[in-house]
């Protein structure tokens, strides 16, 4: 089958960069690298163990969307010094809940990452998770 394709100069350029890298012909290169990404594509989906599905299910634990706008809230009250004593009492309590929420979170993460035989650094690099400055 004879396919042709229009690529723009900075693709072409950087196609025919690796293939020399790798010390074949560009038309070696597309097909070869072609080749692999329709076996990766047409692989079956990674799958969780059940370990590693009750772990992301405990993880993805947390405050409700109700929780969230009412600890929003109760900031802004804060912030602005209109919090009532019985509202600091509820956002006391809202952010201990939050806390042993988070602590909670991380003793799962570290765990799957055990299961998984890296670190916990490492594990949330490949989820994606970043640390949420403080404010």
């Amino acid at each position: 089958m004879v396919l042709t394709i229009d690529l723009a100069p900075e693709i072409e350029s950087r196609l025919r960069e690796a293939a020399a890298d790798q010390g074949v012909e560009p038309r070696e290169f597309v097909v070869e690298t072609l080749r692999q990404h329709l076996r990766a594509a047409s692989a079956d989906p990674p799958c969780l163990s059940p370990a590693e599905s009750r772990l992301f299910d405990e993880i993805n634990q947390g405050f409700s969307e109700w929780d969230w706008s009412r600890y929003r809230q109760l900031i802004e009250n804060r912030r602005t010094e209109q919090l009532t004593a019985e509202e600091h009492v509820e956002l006391v309590a809202l952010s201990d809940r939050l806390e042993r929420l988070n602590v909670r979170r991380l003793e799962l993460l570290r765990e799957l990452a055990r299961l998984r035989s890296t670190t916990l650094p490492i594990l949330m690099d490949q989820l994606g998770l970043q640390p949420v400055p403080v404010a």
